[in-house]
């Protein structure tokens, strides 16, 4: 079976080809760099740049799989959360392609997609603890099975991601700020700046206090002694996102006993992030599963097998409508 998956929830205009459950035929991703000028994505110009590439990138994916839309037995579209313009783009894509080909069109929830990017080269043992991490989410999930999800917490405030953009806008660097913080912080002394484990009573997340403590901190230096410890803050928040991730996955081990800890999002392509993780499970005996760096950032493939595993078992459960604030089903 071959299913096509289509991305633009957010700033990646994307499509994955996938050959059952695990065979990646191909998955091309283009990401909008227009939006750095601006520090952050801005919602018209990306539903814009969508609707301009998604036929060169559907075209470029079909080539690179060897195939045809005539091969394709099913299509897969993100239909939340994310950038309602963006979404729409996307979905009236795949409805176009389905009404001209005859192809069943599922709808996709984009958080599952990254959670089942895990799934294409790992065979992940459940029930498992999810962290799902990147510049618009932190939720921890316990994950029973495929497709039976429950929420345990989620951050009230900024994503994780998020904050390392506003760090990075504080220190001078560029947009997305998560690739330039990790950079920048591999210079840097971690334990330069103590910043807090937030509300450490509940399963949720904040990261907005921790971020507003580095730009005091940083705004309170010379210029002099800005330049001389930048490195040493974006390590220090670094860490202390890490902290803050794995405090709250230490309270839900207790409580759920998982057999395995998966990451999953944008932020799971940061290499200190991730073995920090490592070490953290190892420590506790238990597996720990990120995916492959390619399918971190949003993109075609994780999209294509959430639709088929969804397809497979007869469970697809959202509308072809955009939902930007699309949740989990939870079972």
């Amino acid at each position: 079976m071959i299913t096509l998956g289509i991305e633009s929830s957010c700033d990646e205009t994307s499509c994955g080809i996938l050959e059952n459950s695990d065979r990646i035929l191909s998955n091309i991703v283009l990401t909008q760099e227009i939006h750095s000028q601006f520090g952050g994505v801005v919602p018209e110009i990306a539903s814009r740049e969508h609707n301009k590439f998604i036929y060169g990138i559907l075209e470029k994916a079909l080539n690179e799989a060897g195939c045809k839309m005539e091969d394709v037995d099913l299509i897969g579209v993100t239909t939340g959360p994310g950038l309602i313009g963006a979404l729409m783009v996307g979905i009236a894509f795949a409805k176009g392609l389905g009404l001209a080909y005859n192809k069943p069109v599922v709808a996709v929830n984009h958080i599952e997609g990254h959670i089942l990017a895990n799934f294409i080269e790992h065979d992940v043992k459940l029930p498992t603890l999810v962290m799902m991490v990147s510049g618009g989410h932190t939720e921890l999930i316990f994950m029973k099975n495929i497709g039976k999800y429950h929420v345990l917490g989620r951050t009230i405030d900024d994503a994780a991601g998020e904050a390392f953009d506003k760090v990075a806008r504080i220190l001078g660097l560029g947009y997305p700020g998560g690739p330039e913080i990790e950079k920048l912080a591999s210079e840097g002394d971690e334990n330069y700046l103590k910043l807090p484990i937030a509300i450490k009573k509940e399963p949720d997340f904040s990261f907005s206090g921790i971020k507003t403590a580095v730009m005091y901190h940083f705004k309170g230096l010379s210029k002099e002694m800005q330049e001389k410890h930048r490195a040493d803050v974006a390590a220090s928040i670094q860490k202390a996102v890490a902290d803050n991730l794995l405090y709250k996955i230490e309270m839900a081990i207790k409580k759920n006993m998982p057999k395995s800890l998966i990451i999953s999002g944008g932020v799971a392509a940061n290499k200190y992030i991730r073995k920090r993780f490592e070490e953290f499970c190892r420590e506790r005996g238990i597996l720990f599963f990120a995916p492959p760096l390619t399918l971190c950032t949003d993109n075609g493939i994780m999209v294509a097998k959430a639709a088929f595993e969804n397809f497979k078992r007869k469970t697809e459960t959202y509308n072809l409508n955009p939902v930007p604030n699309l949740k989990l089903i939870e079972v």
